[in-house]
């Protein structure tokens, strides 16, 4: 017997499903039907569907469908259907009855019910994940073909790939269509996380419990008009378990060649009652690091046996006496110490060579991390029309990375006893690295996320309902490194100046630092003294709100009821930012920002508007409804903003929907654009002559204002009956204005080269009196943080990096899916493709710059990236094999870099005998035939790039899986 609402019972369809599996039978049904139907991975496992054809409604047709199969199913709303397993000796309307399970939520929309919204939804399921060898909802998100990687997540941060530069916390975040990680909105149960990083611009996926999640829904269309601020290019909604019934456990081990080892266990437990349930999840993981020198293409950075440059420098041990040319430091002498390691002769000088350096040798590619996750999920129904629940999230990731080596440019005098010069002078200036006196260091963080939610629901007269909760979201990212070198204590030690009486350390008594040596030459006393610094950082995001949506029937049109959903929220969200740093003076420099906050009141609206329906269908128009939603929020800060949203759905017949989407969305700018604290900075970029030093400012603008956009998109989806393929595409053309960016420091190593960034670059004239002193200004500002570092007449350029609002981007593009099953070998086999094509990428940079396509270029989207799979299913077995996709595209040079193809494949047995109930293995290996990344020839010496690529290589998993 069906259980559910009569109006869901009576939607009458033909149907032409034959028997099958459960699961894919399920699946059949649930698309000739129109209505979305729920099934576990665990429950479908072993059990086979019958046949169904003819005319039936829904209710007659899954009895038919489940009959046999100890199936049974439930309604949970006018067009949601749930299926559980019956109970072993208990009558099956029994085990429906006391079967009580939270509403389905459905991501793009507010009202309760609908299965399908007109916006362009990609569901990854939490079997899905599994069946593709992925370890974590992150590594998911980062698959997508719709989703851009090059920034907010921990191997582009490690490889200076990262335009948002501020990923302390080495978190993984979601950035689809390339818009910016801060432009998608991710929820957990479609509620808000707090802001991630140093700045608290984007979500952390990275400490969701993956054995918690249920399904991913990725919303690819903009979203504001529902959720508010920062869903431009999209929602990621990451839905978890709340209906899990008994245990499960479950144990991943993950390994690559050279490192980056990693386990995953995790234990699940559910129990229902009769009024409620409770859930409760905990996930343990731990990621070895997987070092540069272990993939030959970022281990030297001499990118030359690959076809690219030697990005190798004068920072070497031995040192080199280099002088400044053009604002570029060359080597005059390469110090070549004799078998002593002390350089005292004119023949341990090399006239016009260089010794080599490479600061970034013993980095990570790959961080170590522990990360512990938990979540707990509660509900308890008070009476028939009142329910309560409540949710918990909680994480905390501790993580450690290889820093660069230290490396110094340091004017040598006479007055240090090791000062030897091959031409006669009194003072040289020499490039020298550490590595081989104080070796790598290490820079540890820790970063730890709560979420918590606390709700009521009322159902009230004539099928209406309200819904009242509360929301609290925090993120604590701790950083600390040490080992740092200390400018002041190194002065000291070189003699430059006097022994200082309040440290402890003196020059004469426990030597001078040797610039002349092989490495070996310092004692320790030295070492420990000029590598004394060190720097403590602290960020803290909070976010909370107050919520209310009331819903239901307004009126019952001729096309079935228009529903509506209204509803407020409050929220609030600030900031917290604390830094300790001791690399230059005799004392640490304490910095707390002022607590930075805002509150926002929003109202919002969203209607369903049943044109024609069940009741009034006729040829051509089987389905038609009309969507209609707007937000409004007003910010203490920023003012007002108002955003809709119009939809529309129409099935011309059964097998058939057409859907289309317009609508507004922002983006608030976030509390540290518009309040950064100014800084100046320094670096070097990629110029025509080579590299140059570059000296930026960059900092906060309050009179920033919210990015807006407006999204269109339309598609469809078509799946007829009884045949065995189903397909369907999405168009999209998202026109992005005011995008809040630091243009020149989120290209800094290509702000030389790129010519839409001129507007932010002032060239350095060697001998210029005037440039000299505004790069001496700079430099000998309190808010440099590099003092010492380099002289003024170093520099080449200047750079402002500011947060403005400058550039508008024009994304045009289509997703596509489609699916083939057929019988083979005995056994089902579905053949499928899924893949984004990006037609336009037009970015201005500034109003007076041209609009130019960065299609296909380094930093931007490319051209398609997608996926072809085959899964076949057996008895108990099952396999998959998948080839990915990822075009090729061109640096700021023009040069090539290659397309990008992998193939991966995974076994599954999941035996049917009463001795395997419960159980799963999954194999699998990604990168079967262990592709190197294609080629970049990055200025970093890293020969990939993070955006497109991994540098994991084959990869192999083994996850058990036994339910109890």
């Amino acid at each position: 017997m069906i259980s559910g609402p009569v109006q869901a019972q009576a939607q009458v369809k033909t149907f032409n499903v034959p028997a099958q599996p459960a699961a894919t039978g399920v699946a059949a049904l649930a698309r000739q039907a129109d209505v979305q139907i729920l099934i576990s991975a665990a429950d479908a496992r072993g059990r086979s569907v019958r046949e169904v054809r003819g005319v039936y409604s829904v209710a007659e047709a899954l009895e038919r469908l489940l009959a046999g199969s100890g199936l049974v199913a439930r309604s949970t709303g006018p067009l949601t259907w749930v299926v559980l397993p019956t109970t072993a000796g208990a009558d099956r309307n029994a085990s429906v009855d006391t079967a009580q399970l939270d509403d389905v939520i459905v991501t793009g929309t507010l009202l309760r019910g609908p299965a399908y919204t007109p916006s362009p939804v990609v569901v990854v399921r939490r079997d899905d994940l599994d069946r593709a060898g992925l370890a974590t909802v992150g590594d998911a998100l980062l698959a997508l073909p719709q989703n851009h990687a090059a920034s907010a997540n921990p191997t582009a941060s490690l490889t200076s790939s990262d335009p948002m530069q501020s990923n302390f916390g080495l978190a993984t975040g979601v950035n689809l269509r390339g818009l910016g990680a801060d432009s998608t909105l991710v929820l957990v149960n479609g509620r808000r996380m707090a802001g991630a990083g140093g700045r608290g611009d984007f979500a952390d996926t990275s400490g969701v419990p993956t054995a918690a999640v249920d399904r991913v829904d990725v919303l690819l269309d903009g979203a504001s008009a529902l959720y508010g601020s920062d869903a431009v290019g999209g929602v990621v909604n990451i839905i978890l378990r709340r209906d899990f019934v008994g245990q499960e456990s479950r144990l991943r081990l993950g390994a690559v060649e050279g490192g980056g080892e990693s386990i995953i266990a995790a234990h699940t437990i559910g129990h229902r009652w009769g009024s409620g349930h409770l859930l409760a999840s905990y996930e343990h993981q731990r990621q070895k690091p997987l070092s540069m020198s272990d993939r030959p293409y970022a281990a030297t950075g001499d990118l030359r046996p690959f076809g690219g440059l030697d990005h190798r420098y004068q920072f070497g041990n031995p040192g080199n006496i280099v002088r400044l040319v053009n604002g570029v430091y060359v080597s005059d002498f390469a110090i070549r110490p004799g078998p002593d390691g002390q350089a005292n002769s004119v023949g341990e000088f090399a006239a016009g060579a260089q010794n080599y350096g490479y600061a970034r040798q013993n980095s990570y590619l790959v961080p170590r991390q522990d990360r512990n996750s938990a979540y707990v999920h509660a509900r308890q129904e008070l009476g028939a029309a009142l329910e309560l629940s409540g949710d918990l999230r909680l994480s905390r990731r501790e993580f450690e990375v290889g820093t660069l080596l230290p490396t110094v440019t340091a004017t040598v005098t006479t007055a240090n006893p090791f000062f030897f010069s091959p031409t006669g002078a009194t003072s040289h200036t020499i490039a020298y690295a550490f590595g081989n006196d104080l070796g790598a260091g290490s820079r540890e963080g820790q970063v730890e996320s709560l979420g918590a939610s606390l709700g009521a629901r009322l159902k009230l007269a004539r099928g209406w309902e309200a819904e009242a909760f509360v929301t609290y979201g925090a993120e604590t990212t701790k950083e600390a490194q040490r080992g740092m070198l200390q400018s002041t204590y190194l002065q000291e030690a070189l003699g430059n100046t006097p022994d200082n009486p309040a440290t402890s350390y003196s020059a004469a008594r426990d030597g001078y630092l040797n610039l002349f040596g092989a490495g070996a030459q310092n004692t320790p006393a030295v070492l420990a003294f000029i590598s004394s610094g060190y720097a403590n950082y602290a960020y803290e995001n909070q976010v909370a709100s107050a919520n209310l949506i009331v819903q239901g029937p307004v009126l019952t049109l001729p096309g079935g009821p228009l529903r509506i959903a209204v509803g407020a929220q409050f929220r609030t969200e600030s900031m917290d930012q604390r830094s300790e740093v001791f690399t230059s003076g005799l004392s640490p420099t304490f910095t707390v920002t002022p607590t930075r906050e805002r509150e926002l009141v929003a109202g919002f609206l969203e209607m369903r508007v049943p044109i024609f329906g069940a009741e009034n269908a006729r040829p051509g128009l089987q389905r038609l409804e009309l969507s209609l939603a707007g937000r409004i929020e007003s910010y203490d800060d920023i003012g007002s903003t108002t955003n809709p949203k119009i939809g529309l759905l129409w099935v011309p017949v059964d097998d058939l929907k057409l859907r289309a989407n317009w609508g507004t969305s922002f983006r608030a700018p976030a509390m540290s654009e518009l309040a950064e604290r100014y800084f100046i900075a320094a670096t070097y970029a990629s110029d025509v002559s080579g590299r140059v030093a570059v000296v930026y400012q960059g900092g906060g603008n309050p009179d920033l204002k919210p990015e807006t956009a407006d999204t269109l998109t339309a598609g469809f989806d078509y799946a007829p009956s009884g045949r065995p393929w189903r397909f369907g595409a999405s168009v999209f053309d998202v026109r992005f204005k005011d995008q809040i960016g630091r243009p020149a420091i989120d290209n800094i190593l290509q702000v030389l080269l790129d010519p839409t960034l001129a507007p932010f670059v002032r060239r350095v004239r060697p001998g210029n009196a005037a440039d000299l002193a505004e790069v001496e200004a700079l430099i000998n500002h309190p808010a440099y943080l590099l003092p010492g570092a380099l002289p003024a007449a170093a520099f080449g350029a200047i750079a402002d990096g500011r947060w403005v609002n400058t550039a508008s981007v024009e994304v045009r593009g289509v997703d596509v899916n489609g699916f083939y099953d057929l019988t083979v070998g005995g056994g089902d086999l579905t053949l499928g493709i899924a893949g984004s094509y990006m037609a336009d990428f037009k970015r201005q940079t500034t109003p007076a710059a041209p609009q130019v396509d960065l299609v296909g270029t380094y930093g931007s989207p490319v051209d398609f990236r997608g996926t072809a799979s085959a899964a076949w299913r057996r008895d108990d077995f099952d396999v998959r094999f998948a080839v990915n996709q990822v075009s090729g595209y061109r640096d700021f040079s023009g040069n090539r870099i290659s397309a990008w193809t992998t193939a991966d494949v995974q076994m599954g047995w999941r035996p049917s005998a009463s001795w395997g109930e419960g159980v799963a293995v999954i194999a699998s290996i990604r990168n079967l035939f262990d592709r190197d990344p294609p080629f970049y020839d990055a200025i970093t010496g890293i020969g990939f790039d993070a955006g497109q690529a991994d540098p994991l290589g084959r990869q192999f998993s083994l996850q058990l899986t036994k339910r109890w």
